[in-house]
């Protein structure tokens, strides 16, 4: 299977609710590389690489995000592969 990359912003009550720890958890469990962040306009932002499967996983996860959150809508754009990421990191 091919590797992928994709951007997703997530909108809702996702900030304060453990969204950037769970979704680091569960894309090291998925095998993921990238980064998630909190935006400014209180929206997350994730950008992720690693194989299609694990990636359509991850945008599934994103769609409810951990117990605490209420995920109005996740805009996801499909990227090249480019292989930058060694790990998943929450940047601030």
């Amino acid at each position: 299977m091919a590797n992928k990359g994709v951007h997703l912003v997530v909108k809702g009550r996702v900030t304060g609710v453990f969204f950037r720890a769970s979704a680091q958890r569960e894309a090291r469990r998925l095998g993921i590389t990238g980064w998630v962040k909190n935006r400014n306009d209180g929206a997350v932002e994730i950008r992720a690489e690693g194989e299609e499967d694990a990636i359509k996983e991850i945008i599934g996860w994103a769609q409810h995000g951990p117990s605490a959150a209420r995920v109005d809508n996740v805009d996801v754009r499909w990227k090249s592969y480019t292989g930058e990421f060694f790990d998943f990191r929450i940047e601030q």
